[in-house]
């Protein structure tokens, strides 16, 4: 039974922290563990429940009946969407959109939303309504993935909106990016037969568009400036983030080894 069993000195080097930082831990129940004499001792399996437990899957977003629900992602070791913690990324992301008053979202390098979309505009939200058009908006997305240019820059999205992104680059790797989105042109609202190539594309009735044309966000040159100013600083804080899960998750897989030795 013991051999199941990890010391303080295995759990500190594994969390990386502090002596004392454990056994504070072990004394108010944060970690799993039992005193054996006056030494901690701490159940392997259930430490390795624990860390488990500390890893969130990031849910994706898809379009539902005009609205946008989350359902688990399949992502493979180490992609983006597996590594990054749903909560902690979500609060983040929604704290940037309503300062900057612009959407936010974070994607793979594909385009496909990791996280839910913050501080969407009417029109997003009255288009976007089906797989299908959410699609229309993942190609705009996974189009800003193949500018060569890694500084951020608008372009125009299928809705005719401005967007930009920014890299999430986790060691040598860009992992995905952190995208802005639903900010008017200068020669916003768009004509009536653009507006009927959007109610095309998007598969919904030109009324619903017209009536959502100035649910968008109004920005000046200075507004814009600022958010592709802070979009770089956003994905820098989201890969800071998953370079610490990384390191989470490197340990608890060595968790895992020292259980079945």
């Amino acid at each position: 039974m013991m051999a199941d069993m990890l010391t303080a000195k295995e759990v500190q080097d594994l969390l990386q922290v502090d002596r004392s930082t454990v056994y504070r831990m072990a004394e108010d129940g944060r970690l799993p563990a039992i005193k054996v004499g006056k030494q901690w001792r701490f159940p392997s399996e259930q430490i390795e429940g624990w860390f488990q437990g500390q890893i969130t899957v990031a849910p994706t977003m898809t379009a539902v009946k005009g609205s946008r629900t989350a359902v688990p992602p399949q992502p493979t070791q180490n992609d983006l969407a597996t590594l990054l913690p749903a909560e902690c990324v979500q609060l983040i992301q929604d704290s940037f959109a309503a300062s900057l008053e612009t959407m936010l979202v974070v994607t793979d390098m594909e385009g496909n939303p990791i996280t839910q979309a913050s501080n969407p505009c009417g029109l997003f939200d009255a288009v976007i309504t089906s797989d299908e058009s959410l699609q229309r908006c993942v190609q705009s997305w996974q189009d800003l993935a193949s500018v060569i240019s890694l500084e951020p820059q608008y372009r125009r999205s299928h809705l005719g909106l401005l967007c930009a992104r920014s890299m999430i680059r986790v060691g040598t790797e860009l992992k995905g990016m952190v995208v802005t989105g639903c900010i008017a042109p200068t020669n916003w609202p768009p004509s009536d037969t653009e507006i009927a190539g959007m109610a095309q594309e998007f598969s919904v009735n030109e009324a619903v568009i017209r009536e959502d044309l100035e649910q968008v966000y109004y920005l000046d040159k200075v507004q814009q400036t600022k958010v592709l100013t802070f979009l770089p600083q956003i994905a820098n804080i989201i890969a800071h983030i998953v370079d610490e899960r990384k390191q989470l998750v490197g340990r608890l897989q060595a968790i895992a080894e020292l259980t079945v030795l």
